[in-house]
């Protein structure tokens, strides 16, 4: 029973919950950043390069084995890079969006640093101060 006291108290904090709140949201923000690269940035990308559609990217190590019906009998072997260089692209796109957003949000968060408030000059250093004045009179 006390394990179960000790894991409610761990569970409200404020700490906790807050990160599974930015957990579900970058999950969220994850996906619109797949279909920002897979469907609005990667088609022109790949367009430039000549045509070429990065998820179809491959190195072939083994070529499947086919019957003479044409049914693959034995999957083939490849190394897909292109998804992996699609999901570079997402990583950058995502790092570059939540850098942007944080520097906003440091901008906008800034605090205004108080001025320091001005020495009080000391009772004996202000009485020299008088003295000096009335000499010079």
């Amino acid at each position: 029973m006390q394990v179960v006291q000790e894991f409610k108290k761990f569970i409200m904090r404020g700490n906790v919950i807050d990160l599974a709140v930015a957990i579900i949201i970058g999950a969220a923000f994850g996906k619109i950043v797949t279909s920002l690269v897979n469907d609005i940035i990667l088609p022109p990308v790949g367009l430039l390069v000549g045509g070429v559609n990065f998820s179809s990217l491959s190195i072939t190590i083994q070529a499947p084995v086919i019957d003479t019906a044409g049914q693959i009998i034995k999957e083939g072997i490849s190394i897909n890079y292109g998804n992996f260089l699609q999901t570079i692209f997402d990583f950058l796109i995502i790092a570059a969006a939540i850098f942007f957003f944080i520097k906003t949000f440091n901008k906008l968060n800034k605090k205004e640093e108080p001025k320091p408030a001005p020495k009080e000059i000391p009772a004996d250093i202000q009485l020299l101060k008088e003295i000096r004045d009335l000499l010079k009179k």
